[in-house]
């Protein structure tokens, strides 16, 4: 199972991805399992040196009961204490977000999230990127691939 934030790759460049773990109540690792998560809007921000991500929408488990989570509520990421005041300071510079880029379970069965530090492209950029895409699609639509 991934899920990934494609609508991230248009609006951003990425110098830096980090894996992380999340901090999951046990409705929501059920929710993430069957695929119902969303990342419209989310991204990531550090409260007391803690790295939260904020606006990840994870489903209510349909088979849950009082025990179920709130669909939107902040979730905690687990990194490194170096690669915390690395993002930390980075992110203070103007025109940077960290933004959560895919959610997949490890292979010991782990949710983990792929954040990336990213800077926001301007217009003609995504002009540029469009035009690369469609210029692969007709590539590979001509000769095949």
């Amino acid at each position: 199972m991934e899920l990934s934030n494609k609508k991230a790759y248009y609006e951003y460049f990425f110098e830096v991805k980090y894996t992380a773990g999340i901090v999951l109540a046990g409705t929501e690792i059920k929710s993430l399992r069957l695929g119902k998560a969303s990342f419209n809007d989310s991204y990531c921000l550090f409260n007391r040196g803690e790295l939260y991500v904020k606006s990840l929408h994870i489903s209510e488990y349909s088979f849950g009961t009082y025990t179920n989570h709130e669909p939107l509520q902040e979730r905690k990421l687990l990194l490194t204490k170096r690669e915390l005041r690395k993002l930390e300071t980075k992110s203070r510079e103007k025109g940077y977000s960290i933004i959560p880029l895919r959610i997949f379970i490890s292979d010991k069965g782990l949710a983990k999230m792929e954040i990336g530090l990213g800077k926001g492209k301007k217009i003609y950029d995504k002009r540029e990127t469009i035009k690369e895409r469609e210029n692969d699609r007709d590539v590979k639509r001509k000769y095949g691939l």
